[in-house]
């Protein structure tokens, strides 16, 4: 079967925080050709890698597609790449659409009716489909049917249309959002870690080859320090270094050009930006180092609770300089330390 990827519609974020997670169009343009094609050459999440080999292979043996996946996690991670080598893996078609662009269960069952024998429908931000497209959804993950109405009034009636059998791939970043009948008809769910500095050199030395950007292993490494623990800003980084490197320098990532182009940037030393370096001084400040409600703590940084819940606390969280209590957040030793306030 023909191998081929068809995109419904692509998630952008509108976002101008250089350390802000959520795709860009301009992240949708590069990450394309960055992207491996192999579950082989995908770097990361060792776990979720195994255990996606044995269930291909399994699959594969049987003649049979694959059971519906669940990738939950901060975004960023590389759930539509996964989501893409299976398909690619399998030899099916993937198509590729949103939660918040599937407006009415009509579309979403013209999405379904369009799909063929074995193929993969990746559905990212999947925990903002409406309540109607979710019940549509159920029979269609279960049963492989859809039910659907005809006509209005006294004269409709429901047909029950046969769908080919699918692998449904969700992606979302609020797992706890996910009513649970959806959730449960999930065969396979995993949480999308982090990556290590180590794993993210690799990354950024990979696509560096394939931008033609001449780097040092030490540049790859300072990148990778300061992005998070997250590929698709790693591959961000990558892009500002060398634009800075082409400029001021002679085009060669080193580690003084790598430091030069990041404090410009006003990324830290841990990846911070001024936002997140300024969520921190105002719990630190305003409200004694916590506990503040979330809450008051957006109220008081003039952004949104969801935001700051989803983007800014799990990296921050990750390194200790946050904790989440019963009573609200708390700034800890290592937040002081890292803004050099004395406690």
């Amino acid at each position: 079967m023909e191998k081929k990827t068809i995109r419904t519609s692509v998630p952008a974020g509108d976002a101008t925080r250089r350390t802000d997670p959520a795709c860009t169009q301009e992240d949708a343009r590069i990450e394309g050709s960055l992207r491996p094609k192999h579950l082989s050459d995908y770097i990361g999440q060792q776990k979720i890698k195994e255990s996606l080999n044995v269930a291909i292979e399994a699959a594969k043996g049987r003649g049979q597609c694959l059971d519906h996946i669940l990738f939950y996690g901060p975004p960023g991670l590389g759930k539509t790449t996964l989501a893409e080598i299976i398909a690619s893996e399998m030899g099916v078609n993937c198509k590729i659409t949103s939660g918040p662009a599937i407006e009415k269960a009509g579309d979403l069952a013209a999405i379904l009716n369009n799909l063929r024998e074995g193929d993969v429908l990746f559905i990212d931000e999947i925990h903002r489909l409406n309540r109607q497209v979710e019940e549509v959804l159920y029979p269609a993950m279960e049963d492989y049917k859809i039910d659907i109405m005809i006509g209005k009034g006294p004269a409709a009636k429901s047909v029950r249309l046969d769908l080919p059998h699918f692998t449904l791939v969700g992606a979302t970043t609020r797992a706890g959002m996910l009513p649970a009948p959806l959730r449960d008809r999930f065969g396979m769910l995993y949480r999308m870690e982090f990556y290590e500095v180590e794993e993210l050199i690799t990354i950024i030395l990979q696509s560096a080859r394939v931008l033609g950007v001449e780097v040092e292993t030490a540049g790859a490494r300072e990148m990778a320090r300061r992005s998070r623990g997250t590929p698709r800003l790693a591959n961000r980084t990558l892009k500002r270094v060398r634009d800075f490197a082409q400029v001021r320098y002679d085009g060669r990532i080193t580690e003084e050009v790598a430091n030069a182009a990041l404090d410009l940037m006003d990324v830290d030393k841990l990846g911070l930006d001024h936002t997140d370096r300024n969520l921190l001084l105002t719990l630190i400040e305003r409200f004694d180092g916590g506990p503040a409600g979330l809450d008051n703590l957006a109220a008081a940084v003039g952004e949104d609770a969801g935001t700051i819940e989803d983007v800014y606390e799990p990296y921050l969280i990750k390194n200790g300089l946050i904790q989440r209590t019963p009573r609200g957040r708390i700034a800890t030793n290592e937040a002081y330390h890292h803004l050099d306030i004395a406690r």
